[in-house]
């Protein structure tokens, strides 16, 4: 293992105090560096939350600021925080209108997302959730509600707050939420595994020669591993698998997210963007917004995905909407 660090115990807490000396408009509540929150608030805002594991910058930290997320938790790498500390989270970011909770489909964060739910329901604060569960690697069609979430998850982070920051109620925020998400596709490929610092060793091993199709961002098992091929025929092979779920022809318009896992070259991922360009081109489709750089990483992995929204009037407006935030800032032309 070669990484910058002092102590393994001390790496989740060691990296929130660089990003609050760094950023200060962001805060913590209760003591707690793991509970983050934006200093800046708008009453009668919804307030919208996440959280997860760390080891994902910048997922899910990364986007606490405005026009996005008000509010995140996170745990050790790869590990869900506390329904506690979510609730701490919601407390501090509640302006009367209500929480949005939006995380990935796992476990842990389903298990403790809930009883978060249910400690700010004690305290009088009206929460909804939506999971995000755009991984079309990880089941089949007709049990989407199995899918991890992933990269996409951004285009339901940048959708919902937007639309919060337009004032909109928390039934429609969570509308608004749930439509990015019900039309957002990603397909991951892994390259190399990656070090858990407090493990200190590869969570898996993969060959030099070989890809993992399909992999999960803590390393869950692909579809299919094989010998790597040339970029295009990787992005095909990804797209085939988004295109057969999205019906996407002539003059549809989409949002383009290309996601390095942490250790690919971001002019790779540009190699990637262009033969996903082409194939939109085919089909007589729009990349209106491209993202290509690290949204959604799994530490040093190499590796990248690939996340279209489909978008329709209302999703264009909202994604193309100002935010600023420590590791996003989007203007609008």
């Amino acid at each position: 293992m070669k990484k910058f660090l002092n102590e393994a115990v001390d790496f989740v807490d060691e990296m929130l105090d660089g990003i609050y000396l760094a950023h200060p408009q962001l805060t913590f509540v209760n003591d707690d560096k793991r509970c983050m929150v934006v200093v800046q608030r708008k009453s009668g805002k919804v307030g919208i939350a996440t959280g997860g594991g760390s080891g994902h910058l910048p997922l899910f930290l990364g986007y606490v600021g405005k026009g996005m997320l008000d509010g995140a938790a996170v745990g050790g790498v790869f590990q869900s925080p506390s329904a506690e500390q979510m609730n701490k989270v919601t407390k501090a970011i509640d302006q009367g209108a209500g929480v949005l909770y939006i995380y990935g489909n796992y476990s842990g964060d389903l298990i403790n997302f809930d009883m978060a739910a249910e400690l700010s329901d004690l305290d009088g604060i009206a929460v909804k959730q939506v999971v995000g569960n755009d991984d079309v690697a990880s089941s089949v069609v007709g049990e989407e509600r199995k899918r991890r979430g992933v990269a996409g998850i951004f285009f339901v982070f940048k959708a919902a707050g937007a639309a919060a920051a337009e004032g909109l109620s928390l039934d429609e925020v969570t509308r608004v939420a749930d439509k990015a998400r019900a039309r957002t596709r990603t397909m991951g490929v892994a390259l190399s595994s990656c070090v858990v610092p407090e493990i200190g060793r590869a969570t898996f091993s993969i060959g030099e020669d070989e890809m993992e199709i399909g992999m999960g961002i803590h390393g869950e098992p692909g579809i299919s591993r094989k010998a790597l091929a040339k970029a295009d025929k990787v992005v095909d092979e990804m797209m085939d698998r988004i295109f057969a779920e999205q019906s996407l022809g002539q003059g549809d318009e989409v949002a383009v997210l290309v996601n390095g896992l942490g250790g690919t070259a971001k002019e790779e991922l540009y190699i990637l963007f262009r033969r996903v360009s082409q194939l939109l081109t085919e089909r007589g489709a729009t990349a209106k917004h491209v993202w290509v750089g690290e949204y959604a990483t799994s530490m040093e992995m190499a590796g990248a995905s690939i996340s279209i929204l489909h978008l329709d009037e209302e999703l264009d407006r909202l994604i193309a909407a100002p935010a600023d935030t420590p590791f996003f800032s989007h203007c609008k032309v």
